[in-house]
């Protein structure tokens, strides 16, 4: 650790975890346990408005783990939800909305007390864009061990989850242990870093946490910016990914925004560019590109094509308001290949 960012010592990392076609084969399976937080998003009615100018909101489902697996059953596919959600209104809408979306919620388990389901209230606008997540108490850090343990992982082909579950604890020792258990049933481990510093105590807490989730999982998916608080500076980033490649992980997805993604794989080095849009919002980008990618891999499309379908996703989703009702199912993303004229050259 220097200065507040991430070095990933030798120590941690080895030989790979998965090989590739195993890691493959496991998506193929197109069903999914998806360890983390369902939450409420609110925007501000009509695109456009200022928070502060609003006076009508949209909700809808939010949590990174819950949108991601919205849109693998959007495309079709199998996604059960683990996490804890509030015992109240907000929870039980949360657990509605899942049910909206035919996300199983066989492994979410409802708390009293004072803890609380996350709250995003963002804008659906990119100048001046305003987001504020409520994160105090949060339900979804509740998440133990015994609720991990009560999954039956031989029932799914992988597992995913995003950075925010290893972020407090007992959610934190929860996700390492779906990750053994996951493991130990033949799971490929799909690992979004997703780094959001209001989430955790301290940088070098995120540092020490994040090594060891990225070095025991078997896809690894981030931004530059990401990959490069993991080096210790955003110079670094590019290299990090590809020693990820090189020691642990069988696909290292490294994602530049504008300039596309690098993705590291089985000695293989694959460069892809984005579907340029009109940008609605910043949100939900993430999210939906994973949801994309499984689920085109899942349909039988090689891993360039399903990182590019990815990433039309991603385009599809900055386009419209919300998250989880803005990413797209089959149809629509078919209909957006065939009319945008592509993606940019890497």
């Amino acid at each position: 650790m220097s200065n507040g960012k991430m070095v990933v010592s030798a120590s941690v990392m080895g030989s790979k975890n998965v090989n590739i076609d195993t890691v493959i084969a496991g998506i193929k399976k197109n069903n999914f346990v998806v360890v983390g937080r369902a939450g409420m998003d609110l925007f501000p009615h009509p695109a456009g408005t200022k928070t502060e100018e609003a006076t009508d909101f949209k909700s809808d489902l939010g949590g990174s783990s819950a949108n991601i697996a919205a849109g693998i059953c959007k495309f079709g596919g199998k996604a059960s939800l683990v996490t804890t959600v509030s015992d109240d209104s907000v929870g039980r809408f949360c657990l509605n909305r899942l049910d909206h979306y035919g996300v199983s919620r066989e492994y979410v388990r409802s708390i009293g007390g004072e803890f609380r389901n996350s709250l995003a209230l963002y804008e659906s606008r990119v100048e001046d864009h305003q987001s504020v997540i409520y994160r105090n108490g949060a339900a979804d850090f509740e998440m133990t061990l015994e609720d991990v343990e009560k999954v039956d992982y031989s029932k799914f082909g992988a597992l995913i989850t995003a950075g925010t579950v290893f972020a407090a604890e007992p959610s934190r020792s929860a996700a390492f242990r779906a990750f053994e258990l996951a493991k130990a049933a033949g799971l490929p481990v799909i690992f979004d870093v997703d780094y959001r510093p209001y989430s955790w105590p301290s940088a070098e807490v995120a540092a020490d946490v994040l090594s060891r989730a990225g070095a025991q999982s078997d896809v690894i998916v981030g931004n530059d910016e990401e990959f490069g608080f993991m080096a210790g500076g955003i110079e670094k980033g590019l290299a990090k990914a590809r020693e990820l490649a090189e020691t642990s992980v069988s696909i290292v997805i490294y994602k530049m925004g504008e300039k596309g993604a690098i993705t590291f794989a089985a000695d293989e080095k694959i460069e892809t560019g984005i579907y340029r849009v009109e940008a609605l919002k910043p949100t939900g980008a993430g999210d939906s590109f994973m949801a994309g990618l499984m689920s085109s891999i899942a349909d039988g499309h090689d891993l360039r094509s399903g990182i590019l379908r990815g990433s039309a996703c991603a385009a599809i989703v900055v386009g419209k308001p919300g998250c989880a009702p803005a990413m797209p199912n089959n149809e629509q993303l078919e209909e957006f290949l065939s009319t945008h004229p592509g993606p940019s050259k890497p």
